[in-house]
């Protein structure tokens, strides 16, 4: 039986340092510092760090399993958790290993998904040949072949081949059943780190100096490609695009990201990069008081989750538009409930459908939606520094260092002096808080017209909401007036490159790579923030294709 390897076993380095001297300086001093999106220059060098193993996320398993083996086989039971590094599980997997409990797990999964797929229902689509015997090793070597080169997502040696063909042929001879010995090779296939984890590790180029640069082979950019814009495992034709070299140029690689965002997985992709960059895990088990918002429910947050995720899809796939009008935008995907919620006609009876949002309410954009005023908000009350935070770290990227360990984070109680969570926030953050809750409240006060749950209101405690606010300098009255001010901020678009290509790359960006980040900001900007351009640009270039040499 193949046995495990973890990253660290074979030596893969994760390299963390800091992203420049101001991410150096926020650091050492724990001061709030906005950090903007670094340009050393059109001409500055490309240093990549050094591949790593990309072990799959949950999500990248099942869908794996899924597109390989059969959409309706179940993936039931407990797979080893994500874990979020740089604020992503996609950078989180290239630095985690598998735990003892985490084996167990898989090895469980991998006999219950094996017996699924040798299932009469299932395997005539997985074994293309009929067995003569328990043993036909015949039969087994074809399919195994196939099987394994689509797990594995490149070719198996002959070695691995005529280990698993031995596995296979000796159950289905105690076993007397062929069927049942096949279950036990895929298994094997199955708990391999060479499925569990994504080998992108490069190999030198033959026509370049011996310090140069990594190449990624066609099968492992195939892998990059899919699990970027898929979230899942290469197809057939993407596979067969890495064995003719296809994949070893640009155009090439152009033509499948063409070709692969047209296809229906694409939104499956959109929705795992959506989920990642706005932190939607958080919505899954959305807990609020339930005695002070009565309209709360175990299907509230998933569904937020997925009106956020159909919007990025409509931008990115549909309409192809401009990347800042998701922060402006007035129309948004709903389901009853999430209707009921913002006052609006369920435009269908069943399922999503197009809506706008009411025009005499200050909600506009990604950031104005239920889900995200939910997730960043307490279970019994509003957060503008929570909400402000949001929009200041994940969309700004700005840097917002945790309290002071001995610092009384407690908001005081409402009282005659100060009713409203604006006038308690005012007479709290003061000393050593103040500087940052600056960057933080009074953007988080254009939310305030929304409760805990997102819901509008007009009133706190029987006073007037104050929704005035300001974000670097651009005031505003209320959350309209934000959206504006966001869709023109001019770290909006280049911070959401550079999230989009920690995604797209599996690691938290280095100094070496800030030149790169800044030409693709350029182009953003000048495609009019068309965001297939910049999947297709991130695609095609050095810095999705190369790494760094091991040991730089």
């Amino acid at each position: 039986m193949t046995r495990f390897f973890s990253a660290d076993e074979v030596g893969i380095r994760h390299p963390r340092r800091p992203a420049g001297l101001l991410g150096l300086l926020a650091l050492l001093v724990g001061g709030c510092v906005q950090v903007p999106a670094q340009d050393p220059g059109p001409s500055g060098p490309f240093d990549p760090p050094p591949p790593s193993l990309r072990r799959l996320t949950q999500g990248q398993y099942r869908s794996s399993i899924h597109d390989l083996l059969g959409e309706d086989i179940l993936v039931s039971g407990s797979l080893e958790p994500d874990a979020a590094i740089a604020e992503f599980f996609a950078v989180g997997a290239s630095a985690t290993s598998i735990s003892p409990r985490g084996v167990a797990q898989y090895e469980t999964l991998a006999y219950d998904v094996a017996a699924q797929a040798m299932a009469p229902e299932h395997r005539g689509a997985l074994i293309g040949c009929t067995p003569t015997g328990a043993s036909d090793e015949v039969c087994a070597r074809a399919s195994l072949v196939a099987l394994g080169r689509r797990l594995w997502r490149r070719p198996l040696t002959g070695d691995e081949v005529g280990e698993l063909v031995g596995i296979a042929t000796k159950a289905g001879t105690t076993l007397g059943d062929f069927f049942s010995g096949m279950q036990f090779a895929i298994a094997a296939l199955l708990q391999s780190p060479n499925f569990l984890f994504r080998a992108e590790l490069g190999h030198a180029d033959p026509e370049a100096p011996p310090t140069a640069k990594r190449l990624f082979d066609g099968y492992e950019l195939a892998s990059r490609l899919s699990y970027f814009l898929w979230n899942g495992p290469p197809d057939d034709e993407l596979l067969a695009a890495a064995e003719s070299g296809a994949l070893d140029g640009r155009e090439g690689i152009s033509a499948e990201v063409k070709r692969m965002l047209g296809s229906p997985r694409a939104r499956r992709g959109i929705d795992a990069f959506t989920s990642d960059w706005l932190q939607l895990h958080g919505l899954d088990d959305l807990v609020k008081d339930t005695l002070l918002f009565t309209q709360i429910s175990p299907e509230i947050g998933p569904a937020a989750r997925e009106e956020a995720e159909r919007d990025v899809q409509r931008m990115v796939l549909d309409s192809d538009g401009d990347f800042r009008d998701l922060f402006t935008a007035r129309e948004t995907f709903v389901n009853r409930r999430l209707a009921a919620l913002y006052g609006v006609h369920a435009p269908s009876l069943d399922g999503f459908g197009l809506a706008r949002f009411p025009e005499d309410q200050p909600r506009r954009g990604l950031q104005g939606q239920i889900g995200l005023l939910a997730m960043n908000a307490h279970p019994t009350s509003t957060s503008p520094t929570l909400r402000g935070k949001f929009v200041r770290t994940i969309l700004l990227c700005g840097k917002i260092p945790p309290p002071p360990v001995d610092v009384n984070t407690g908001i005081p109680e409402p009282s005659a002096a100060a009713r409203t969570l604006r006038q308690r926030l005012g007479g709290h953050a003061n000393g050593a808080c103040l500087t940052c809750h600056r960057q933080m409240d009074p953007i988080g006060f254009a939310f305030e017209h929304f409760d805990g749950l997102g819901v509008f209101r007009t009133r706190e405690n029987g006073v007037a909401i104050d929704a005035t606010g300001s974000l670097d300098g651009t005031a505003y009255s209320d959350g309209n007036g934000l959206a504006s001010a966001l869709h023109d901020h001019p770290d909006l678009a280049p911070c959401f490159v550079r999230r989009l290509y920690r995604y797209a790359s599996g690691h938290e960006e280095t100094f070496g790579e800030e030149a790169q980040i800044g030409r693709f900001a350029a182009g953003f900007k000048n495609g009019n923030y068309r965001v297939r351009a910049l999947m297709t640009a991130i695609a095609t270039s050095d810095a999705f294709r190369r790494a760094g040499q091991d040991g730089e």
